[in-house]
């Protein structure tokens, strides 16, 4: 398969402004992650001696899949690129290359690193080395096309949730897996049974790979390719949808039915411009807010349906 590499080059006084609602176009497409590139992002102790050298400009790159709707996904990012610099002053320009999915794995590679999330928890890729400590939980990711790597603020965010609200034998659902990062923290911190549902087909077969690269047993999973919890016959004491916040306020409708009595939704890739929307969605239809938490002007909520009790909350 052959990807095209759509890369926004940007100039603009509050760069993570403006990264924020660049990004914010690529996930309308459906698209789960983007790499940003900063000129002036200073290189940690454990960069690799074969990392990428740091890039001259500001930019967000995403991926579109090349196919026939490839032309018309361009021609739409282009046209809310002009809308965005009408509304704010971003001033931007656009270049596109073609890039093989094999290409792309490695390239990608150069951008990831181990990373600690919390007090215990470290994400590391699988081709490098990492010597945890007693109390570490380490999650091994290969995202491949997917993305979910545990360095975007909305995965982190979901991940410290994961930690504070799952209980140990709890079932869990993640809502857009993506490279499965979060079922697997899920799944480390306890959970016993896992869904995931993605929809895109690639995503699954990548998200099972790193499954079972950490040893979680597939008698307690199951992912599938569906458009969000379509399909879904059971009820999970803890869900979690890491998607965008069109996607989540869809998602709202029909969540409940997936959520045991005690059941928690969690909801992230929602950018703080979009939290008050997705708040009141959230209360309109019975959720009491029990957790917000923001990075980087991404939001991560957490709700329950009223009325119901939690031991130790």
């Amino acid at each position: 398969m052959k990807w095209i590499e759509a890369k926004v080059v940007f100039d603009f006084y509050d760069r993570r402004l403006a990264v924020d609602l660049i990004a914010n176009l690529f996930h309308e497409f459906g698209l789960q992650g983007v790499v940003i590139e900063d000129p002036e992002i200073a290189p940690e102790e454990d960069w690799g001696e074969d990392a990428v050298d740091l890039p001259e400009q500001n930019a967000v790159i995403g991926y579109f899949r090349e196919d026939d709707k490839a032309a018309e996904r361009c021609r739409i990012l282009e046209q809310k690129l002009k809308r965005l610099e009408k509304a704010t002053g971003i001033k931007s320009r656009i270049f596109y290359s073609q890039m093989d999915e094999a290409d792309w794995s490695e390239a990608w590679k150069s951008y990831f690193r181990p990373q600690k999330i919390g007090a215990a928890i470290v994400v590391k890729p699988t081709w490098c080395e990492y010597s945890r400590s007693e109390e570490e939980i380490v999650l091994e990711i290969d995202p491949g096309m997917a993305f979910g790597t545990g360095t975007h603020p909305t995965t982190t965010l979901c991940i410290e949730m994961i930690a504070s609200y799952l209980g140990k034998g709890d079932s869990f659902l993640d809502v857009g897996t993506g490279s499965g990062i979060l079922m697997i923290a899920a799944a480390k911190l306890g959970a016993a049974r896992l869904v995931g549902i993605d929809n895109d087909e690639e995503a699954v077969k990548i998200a099972h790979r790193n499954m079972l690269q950490n040893r979680i047993e597939s008698e307690i999973f199951k992912i599938t390719t569906n458009n969000l919890v379509d399909g879904v016959d059971e009820q999970f004491d803890l869900a979690v949808a890491n998607i965008s916040s069109d996607a989540v306020i869809e998602l709202l409708d029909s969540i409940s039915d997936v959520l045991t009595q005690k059941g928690i939704f969690i909801c992230a890739g929602i950018v703080e411009k979009n939290k008050i929307e997705v708040v009141q969605k959230m209360k309109s239809l019975g959720f009491e807010i029990i957790d917000t938490r923001a990075k980087e002007d991404w939001v991560v909520v957490a709700g329950r349906i009223s009325g119901v009790t939690i031991s130790g909350s």
